[in-house]
């Protein structure tokens, strides 16, 4: 159980090993244990969790990633324009609370989401990283819902107990009582998701 715990902290790590960053944007709160800093292309880990740079086994960021997934795709490591996916993934607020079941959020996306595919958001339990056991069997949000965009071609989602009035549409249900992460997938990204030019807000609690 210790192990298992210790293991979710890690996951939930913006810097691991010293110094090495985990965070997608220097201005945001988005992590992916992959990168090896905020705003470069640069991988520090392949699929056998191999720091690329250092030249060792990054025990870290592999007990982090396997306590929430299962499985790698190289796609997910080195992600090219148009192909694989980007991942993008959040546990805490803008102020840096741990996202909670309890609150109302907004997450904003800039026009022209650079997901070449699709993109999705899914919300999984922080604790067990299974889906979020809730009113919906499978609590994602994407771009093949058509979730009802700004007149600027913006999208706004929301996340909280009940729906705002009026955006069910662009709403995920959330559980009182149990903080989540959010993982947000852009397949087929384009330049704009690998040279980080298009980004997502931090989640921003609402009333």
């Amino acid at each position: 159980m210790t192990g298992f715990k210790t293991a979710r902290v890690l996951a939930n790590e913006a810097v691991l090993n010293g110094g090495v960053s985990t965070l997608v944007y220097p201005d945001r709160r988005w992590t992916n244990p992959f990168l090896s800093g905020s705003g470069t292309k640069q991988h520090a880990i392949n699929t056998a969790f191999l720091n690329a740079s250092g030249h060792f086994l990054d025990v870290d960021a592999r007990a982090g990633y396997y306590s929430t997934g299962w499985g790698i795709s190289p796609g997910m490591v080195t992600p090219s324009p148009g192909k694989g996916a980007f991942y993008g993934i959040a546990d805490v607020d803008n102020q840096g609370e741990a996202l909670s079941g309890d609150n109302n959020y907004r997450l904003h996306f800039p026009a022209n989401v650079p997901a070449k595919l699709f993109w999705s958001i899914t919300l999984y339990d922080a604790y067990t990283a299974s889906l979020l056991v809730g009113e919906r069997p499978f609590p994602s949000l994407g771009s093949n819902d058509k979730p009802v965009k700004n007149r600027d071609g913006s999208t706004d989602l929301y996340f909280g107990p009940s729906a705002p009035s009026g955006k069910a549409g662009n709403w995920l249900p959330t559980k009182p009582g149990r903080n989540y992460i959010a993982f947000l997938r852009l397949y087929g990204p384009t330049e704009a998701a690998l040279d980080r030019s298009w980004k997502p807000s931090d989640f921003e609690r609402v009333k």
